[in-house]
């Protein structure tokens, strides 16, 4: 592992501890160069990800772009920090157990939303405002209708608007 202050390949790992209720491998690490001390993650990855653009546009699945997108929704919000991480976990195996190597990002923002939805209301319409690109305030009514139960069919399916 590369040194991320000196760029030195000559790391070693001092400690490591199973986190994310056993999903990933926490390591505590020390760099021999400079030593500096940094923390990695190791996680089991099904299969290597494509996500495929609204405009087409093909490009590596980012699982911390997932987690940050999630983080801003959630933005002083009270949820348990491990609660999040596990719903993030739980979202990138599903996507990876779907079977296709290709997925879209509508597949993957209506599993955000089925995820935010059971994690906090608020994170959820923040979430689907941008996502569903919110202009009026009747949207907003439609997702907070949506949450009460009141959806007069409407529901949120995954891979549909």
């Amino acid at each position: 592992m590369r040194c991320p202050s000196c760029g030195s390949l000559d790391t070693q790992v001092k400690d490591s501890r199973p986190s994310e209720d056993s999903a990933a491998i926490r390591r505590r690490r020390l760099c021999l160069a400079c030593n500096f001390r940094f923390t990695t993650f190791e996680r089991v990855q099904l299969r290597e990800l494509t996500v495929i653009k609204r405009n087409g546009r093909r490009v590596p699945f980012d699982r911390d772009k997932l987690a940050r997108s999630i983080e801003i929704a959630l933005r002083k919000r009270n949820v348990d920090p491990d609660r999040v991480e596990r719903a993030i976990s739980n979202m990138v195996r599903e996507l990876e157990s779907m079977g296709e190597s290709e997925v879209t990002t509508e597949t993957i923002g209506e599993t955000v939303m089925l995820r935010l939805r059971e994690l906090d209301d608020v994170a959820y319409v923040r979430f689907a405002s941008v996502y569903r690109n919110f202009r009026e305030a009747r949207d907003f009514e439609t997702a907070l209708a949506e949450l009460a139960g009141e959806d007069d069919g409407r529901a949120v399916v995954p891979g549909r608007k």
